[in-house]
């Protein structure tokens, strides 16, 4: 599989095709020509020293400096010398990917006036998997993701490092050994490597990619639990949704509706009110809460589909009016917003999970279960620890999810006085996605295990095969064994699309 740069946008599934190495990167011949217009625009200014900020000026709060003629050049790379100022443990290597993609992806649509040989290393770079050591903290989400862009940028003048087969070594090293010359940045070439959102999106796009899988796997961990709990299917009819039309609790009880249909335990129960008049919230409500997950998760893919078509360099360059203009596109608020959004949403998709986790393990609301889904309660303790554990990473969750997006804090001598701090919102948006995919392990190793005590009733077939699918990863629990490990295969089966694949058929 290829994923064509040609200056339009990317679609999502392009960008984790690429982060994931399952598919290259190629330049569109058209690239070419469609950058040359802006590059001859900025080599004008340059020629006639036209102050134009960033080409012929200072950075920030130094906007108003003039760098004279010859030293323009030593300008672009002493920027990325100097906002590569991250900390903290490096990337992972699918952002940084990402990154390098989407990088690429902006600079080619024509607006940023930089040669086509740096889109061409960068290209080169993600298909040669030469993935520069990108530092985690250090942004803002103001003017773009600034220090983990220069660290980005440095390997490709041949500074900085490259992680390479998993191997750590100096930017100089690596490129020799691949017969790469290290580029020589003209004019506004360093400072086009370091505007834009790429790096929120970056991390937003692999996040969605996540998000969408927990969503589908919460309607699979529910129905399991409504089979164990012996809840009804009354609260899934199409008729109750259709009074309330939002798309994500109609898809939400219809797949619900689905996997519990056709179960010999449901059926057992089906007409006796006194067994259940109303289930417990977690279980009745699951589509409301779970469809508004969905709907939220869809307006951050709208949001982030729109950035990946988007101009967010700066200054930029207008060739029909050969004019570079100074605005803010770069900005990252739209992407702060959604990425905290989407850390909420999460959040209460793990809460309604393991307040479900919670009825299975109590004797008191489990209908009949054995006491923490215990082979023999008393000298075993069953799934009891498991629930302390969804409940450590619920409260958890619960803090990562105050929102980074109003905590602006000005920089640059106040020249840059509002931040969005989206890339803050983005690294801890993945800490809610592995914490919620554990919870909802919990939940599905509790639910596996009471459907198999209802045996000889059998659960219905969609639920069924999701028992099958953790029963090949987990066996039943037949004494007490420590239950860590088989939470995070389970965690792996539900961020790997396992369950997203047994939705689907």
């Amino acid at each position: 599989m290829q994923v064509t740069i040609d200056g339009g946008p990317l679609g999502i599934d392009d960008v984790v095709a690429v982060a994931h190495r399952r598919a290259t990167a190629r330049i569109d011949p058209s690239v070419t020509d469609r950058m040359a217009p802006a590059r001859a625009v900025v080599e004008r200014a340059v020629a006639s020293g036209d102050v134009v900020y960033g080409v012929t000026t200072g950075f920030g709060a130094l906007a108003s400096t003039r760098v004279d003629h010859d030293e323009a050049e030593q300008l672009q790379v002493r920027l990325l010398r100097s906002h590569a100022a991250g900390v903290g443990d490096p990337l992972p290597d699918d952002v940084v990917r990402a990154m390098l993609l989407l990088r690429a992806r902006t600079l080619a649509q024509g607006h940023s006036g930089v040669r086509p040989l740096v889109v061409e290393r960068l290209v080169e770079f993600v298909n040669r998997d030469l993935l520069p050591v990108v530092p985690s903290q250090g942004s803002v989400g103001a003017s773009g993701d600034l220090a983990p862009f220069a660290h980005l940028a440095l390997p490709l003048i041949g500074e900085g490092l490259i992680r390479h087969d998993g191997v750590t070594r100096p930017a100089a090293e690596v490129l020799a050994e691949h017969r790469l010359e290290p580029l020589h940045l003209e004019a506004k070439e360093g400072l086009s490597l370091l505007n834009g959102t790429e790096g929120m999106l970056a991390h937003g796009v692999l996040a969605l990619h996540r998000a969408e899988h927990l969503a589908v796997a919460a309607d699979v961990a529910c129905a399991m639990s409504i089979e164990a709990l012996m809840g009804s299917a009354r609260p899934f009819r199409a008729e109750i949704h259709r009074l309330r039309p939002h798309p994500g609790q109609a898809a939400s009880a219809a797949l619900i509706a689905r996997l519990i249909e056709g179960s010999e335990i449901g059926a057992s129960h089906a007409d006796d009110f006194v067994h259940a008049v109303q289930d417990a919230y977690s279980l009745r409500c699951a589509p409301q809460v779970h469809g508004a997950v969905r709907d939220t998760l869809a307006h951050v893919r709208r949001v982030l589909e729109t950035e990946l078509g988007s101009v967010v360099d700066n200054p930029i360059v207008f060739p029909e009016t050969a004019e570079v203009i100074s605005g803010g596109n770069f900005h990252g608020q739209p992407l702060a917003f959604v990425l905290d959004f989407a850390a909420i949403a999460l959040t209460e998709l793990g809460s309604i999970s393991e307040r479900r986790t919670d009825r299975m393990l109590d004797p008191q609301h489990s209908s009949g279960l054995p006491a923490f889904l215990s082979p023999r309660p008393g000298i075993n303790s069953g799934y009891m620890l498991t629930q302390y554990t969804a409940a450590s990473l619920v409260a958890e969750n619960r803090v990562l999810s105050h929102p980074a997006s109003v905590e602006s804090i000005p920089t640059s001598g106040s020249q840059e006085d509002h931040v969005s701090m989206g890339w803050g919102a983005a690294r801890k948006l993945h800490q809610v996605l592995d914490n919620t995919a554990r919870v909802l392990a919990v939940e599905m190793l509790c639910a596996a295990q009471g459907i198999e005590y209802r045996s000889p009733l059998r659960p219905a077939p969609g639920t069924a095969a999701a028992v099958e699918v953790i029963r090949e990863a987990v066996p039943s629990l037949d004494e007490d064994r420590p239950p860590s490990a088989e939470i995070e295969r389970v965690a792996r089966l539900i961020a790997d699309g396992g369950f997203t694949r047994l939705a689907t058929t």
